[in-house]
């Protein structure tokens, strides 16, 4: 399973908040009334939490907690029996793991770095220098952490050179239709993104056809032009990347983004490619806010 360790320098719920633990396990069917009762009879006997004391009756476990407080609090994220997403999208399985603890540290990161309110500052490219590095893994659990902050979340696959049916779409398990290449091929528009179930804020731009010219499609106005009309709807735009140390295609997004956040794989990304392109990338005068260490 992959993780994520470092980075470095380069709404209130109206209605859930209102409804205790206990009842909203007992409405999602997780806690009998019968159980409900006997862990309000323990609690108020030990004058303990409703949490602890379900726990100590062995009626409860602290996954359902955790579900509860997410409730009360509006904070999305899916049950391990939903297999509508892929499993490595840890973020939405298991944000209270440890690697959704360092996904939030690098999200914090971020927002004091490059996502600070600026409306110039909206897009940002997930770059790295070889296949296997972990780019489309970062790029789709960060926008899930940005969308359970509540931040209207665009996550666009910029590799128009994988397999169909790869990368972010193989992730989100998402469906037919228009992708990042319809738009720029001007056959579809942003409507092309989809809105991902269970997580709301979130929205997909899948990469779509494979084209035959990748590089002149993202060289085109239109790229420029889609990410000024998607900074109109959403306040935080990832784009995932083909590597870079094959493709110039990496570069072109970033540029047009204004930064990219660089993710190196330990024990596999070599230091002298992973220079060469922040060089190149400053260079170009893209602002390099960050690297994210994979130690998967």
């Amino acid at each position: 399973m992959n993780t994520v360790t470092s980075i470095t320098s380069h709404h209130t719920a109206a209605t859930g908040s209102a409804r205790s633990i206990g009842d909203i396990l007992v409405a999602t069917g997780r806690l009998s009334t019968t159980d409900a009762a006997r862990i309000l009879e323990r609690q108020q006997q030990g004058n303990l939490q409703f949490g602890v004391a379900a726990i100590a009756l062995k009626v409860l476990t602290k996954e359902d907690i955790d579900f509860a407080l997410s409730k009360q609090f509006d904070y999305a994220y899916l049950s391990d029996q939903d297999t509508s997403l892929s499993p490595e999208l840890v973020a939405a399985y298991k944000p209270f793991s440890r690697v959704g603890e360092n996904l939030r540290a690098v999200r914090s990161q971020l927002l004091l770095r490059w996502f600070n309110g600026d409306p110039l500052h909206k897009a940002l490219a997930v770059v790295s220098t070889g296949t296997g590095d972990g780019r489309s893994f970062v790029a789709a659990n960060l926008a899930i952490v940005f969308a359970q902050q509540g931040q209207r979340t665009l996550l666009i696959d910029g590799d128009l050179r994988a397999t169909p049916g790869r990368g972010q779409h193989a992730l989100f398990k998402l469906g037919k239709g228009a992708g990042l290449s319809g738009i720029l091929a001007d056959r579809a528009g942003l409507e092309a993104a989809q809105q991902v179930p269970g997580l709301p804020g979130l929205a997909v731009l899948p990469a779509g056809a494979v084209p035959p010219n990748p590089q002149e499609l993202l060289g085109r106005p239109n790229f420029s032009q889609l990410l000024l009309s998607a900074s109109d709807q959403f306040d935080v735009i990832l784009i995932d990347t083909p590597n870079g140390s094959d493709f110039a295609d990496a570069e072109i997004i970033a540029s047009r983004a204004g930064a990219a956040l660089m993710v190196a794989r330990k024990n596999k990304s070599l230091v002298p490619q992973t220079t060469l392109l922040a060089r190149r990338l400053q260079d170009s005068g893209v602002a390099l806010v960050g690297s994210v260490l994979n130690d998967a």
